[in-house]
């Protein structure tokens, strides 16, 4: 296993600083948004849109990172109607390079000047908000436009669950103390982290269910005893309601690709914690992660590939242990869709470049090259 340099080590009180401050990993509640503009119409009409939303009709409301929204107009201009004042967002109009719309608050965000024309417009959420919901309220054609049949869903299909990795935490930075650059979430980019490059590689829809400082029981340097990743992933909006997710049909995953435990193990164990010690917390990692993937065959069936990654990082031999029982455990057991990838970090080439030691964007690239390679040598049921 590669170590993360010692720095590392004297950066974890800064870390959990961040995630404090940012409310990832506290009781923190910020105030939710009011209420979207509407277009007059359902938001979600001629949309495409695969993400845990809660739809309200004349708006969308929704927490989870990587959220998007596609959609297909005939005209110069579109509107896309916004309320957040939280979050940031990346609007891209066809193959042009995306434009980033930094917590856009209510408004209609238009874009003119276009060749006459189709087009397609694509809106997605860059940053984390578990408490905080954003509101889309749809998209606006401009003046003697009009929306046309919104992009047909993609017959792939992704969904990816972890921690800050997934979620793009701070993948945005020139460097690793992004406290001078607008701080953790101008410099993260949840459409550019891993797992939506991988999808996009392979033509998948996908959702990023992700939230950064979370474990599988526990949570970064002991925060937050009380919850853990698992406490809110049946959740639509996180930590903003406590309502469950309404899995719409349409959402049959593939392939599954769950990154929970860096957290559980990265940090030392203090006093007071439930857990003795490492091995004891192995084991109530391992009973846990095996009853949330009881859930997800529940959930998705017996052919849904699933993949089970981690890291080489410093005090993380527990994980990769755990992680690889885990797969043997349950291939022994007759589940022959389920498979483990070890992200070597000396292989790969990760710089940690990141805010607070995070994968950088060259990082998030080389780590979604991993992935697609691994997904390809599979027999998925595509």
């Amino acid at each position: 296993m590669h170590d993360w340099p010692p720095n590392t080590v004297a950066a974890i009180p800064a870390i959990a600083a961040s995630l404090r401050a940012r409310g990832l990993c506290s009781g923190k509640i910020s105030p939710v948004t009011g209420r979207a503009v509407a277009p007059g119409t359902r938001a979600l009409t001629h949309v495409h849109t695969p993400g845990r939303i809660e739809d309200r009709g004349t708006d969308t409301r929704y927490t989870w990172p990587g959220v998007y929204f596609e959609g297909r107009f005939r005209g110069d201009a579109i509107g896309v109607v916004l309320d957040d004042a939280v979050n940031d967002y990346e609007l891209q109009i066809d193959d042009q390079a995306p434009v980033t719309l930094v917590t856009p608050g209510r408004t209609t965000h238009w874009v003119r000047g276009l060749a006459h024309g189709t087009h397609t417009v694509r809106i997605a959420k860059r940053t984390e908000s578990p408490w905080t919901p954003g509101q889309f309220g749809g998209f606006v054609a401009g003046p003697g436009g009009a929306l046309l049949t919104e992009p047909a869903a993609r017959g792939r299909q992704i969904e990816f669950i972890g921690d800050s990795w997934t979620a793009g935490y701070g993948n945005s930075s020139a460097g690793r103390d992004c406290s001078t650059t607008g701080g953790v979430d101008r410099n993260s980019n949840a459409d550019q982290a891993f797992g939506a490059l991988t999808a996009r590689t392979l033509r998948a829809d996908y959702q990023l269910n992700a939230w950064s400082g979370m474990g599988m029981v526990r949570n970064y340097d002991g925060s937050n005893p009380a919850v853990d990743y698992r406490t809110y992933y049946d959740r639509v909006l996180q930590a903003a309601d406590t309502a469950a997710w309404q899995r719409p049909r349409t959402w049959n995953p593939q392939v599954v690709v769950i990154g929970l435990g860096i957290n559980d193990f990265s940090t030392a164990l203090h006093p007071g914690e439930r857990w003795a010690d490492e091995a004891a917390l192995a084991a109530d990692y391992e009973v846990a992660y095996l009853g949330f993937l009881d859930k997800l065959r529940d959930r998705y069936g017996a052919h849904t590939r699933l993949v089970l990654t981690y890291p080489s990082m410093w005090n993380t031999t527990a994980l990769a242990t755990s992680v690889e029982k885990i797969v043997a455990q349950r291939t022994a057991a007759g589940d022959r869709r389920i498979s483990a990838l070890h992200y070597d970090n000396d292989a790969l080439g990760l710089d940690l470049l990141g805010c607070d030691w995070h994968p950088s964007a060259h990082d998030h690239r080389q780590l979604a090259g991993a992935l697609t390679a691994h997904l390809r040598s599979l027999p998925i049921r595509w």
